[in-house]
């Protein structure tokens, strides 16, 4: 069995022995070399096709996911990943931010802050003065003093701040997943939390094996 999470920017597979991505401009020949079944969920449609294109038999388990939100327009990526999880604030960091907040098993809402990949370009565009070395060792209760440690800091602030600011609210522990959640779970010790690297592959199992037979 191979599991593939397609996202703007890249197929992230699972299989059982390993974990990788694939640029969804870039071939799938790996791919079809290891002749399994495919299972896989989307928010990429042009990437979607590629893939159906390279393996018709693959299954989109979209389809099975009925999970019940007021929220419009949210992702598959980020309905699976809440799906079985009864209490806790949801922070999946990759090319965005989501953060998503499950109380009793409901849903309650979310939002979406630019992944740290998208900060690290948004500073030398608006000036190639303010092009920087991206820092996760920043004491955020001291005030920066030289440019680099200002971006730094602000860069971080506004992705921790949020976040901190939810769970005061909820106080309910946080589920971090995602490529780049380590880099900042330093800021988050006083907290409460999980980190689930496979989160959104283990929902996707769970998925599979409730509502596919012969897997």
């Amino acid at each position: 069995m191979i599991l593939c999470d397609i996202g703007n920017t890249t197929y992230h597979f699972k299989t059982k022995n390993s974990d990788f991505k694939i640029g969804v401009n870039e071939t799938l020949t790996k791919i079809k070399s290891l002749k399994k079944q495919i299972y896989f969920i989307s928010v990429n449609k042009k990437a979607t096709k590629k893939l159906l294109k390279n393996f018709p038999n693959a299954i989109d388990i979209s389809k099975f996911i009925n999970f019940k939100t007021s929220y419009q327009g949210m992702g598959i990526d980020r309905q699976i990943v809440c799906k079985y999880i009864q209490n806790g604030i949801i922070v999946d960091i990759g090319s965005a931010i989501t953060v998503d907040i499950m109380k009793k098993g409901k849903h309650l809402g979310g939002f979406i802050l630019p992944g740290i990949g998208a900060y690290k370009r948004i500073y030398p565009n608006i000036s190639k003065k303010l092009a920087f070395k991206f820092d996760t060792d920043i004491n955020l209760d001291k005030i920066p003093l030289i440019t680099n440690d200002a971006i730094n800091y602000s860069i971080l602030n506004s992705i921790i701040a949020p976040i901190k600011n939810i769970y005061k609210k909820y106080k309910t522990p946080i589920y971090f997943t995602g490529e780049d959640s380590k880099l900042l779970l330093s800021y988050f010790e006083e907290i409460p939390y999980k980190y689930k690297k496979n989160l959104i592959f283990n929902s996707m199992k769970k998925v599979i094996h409730k509502n596919i037979k012969g897997k």
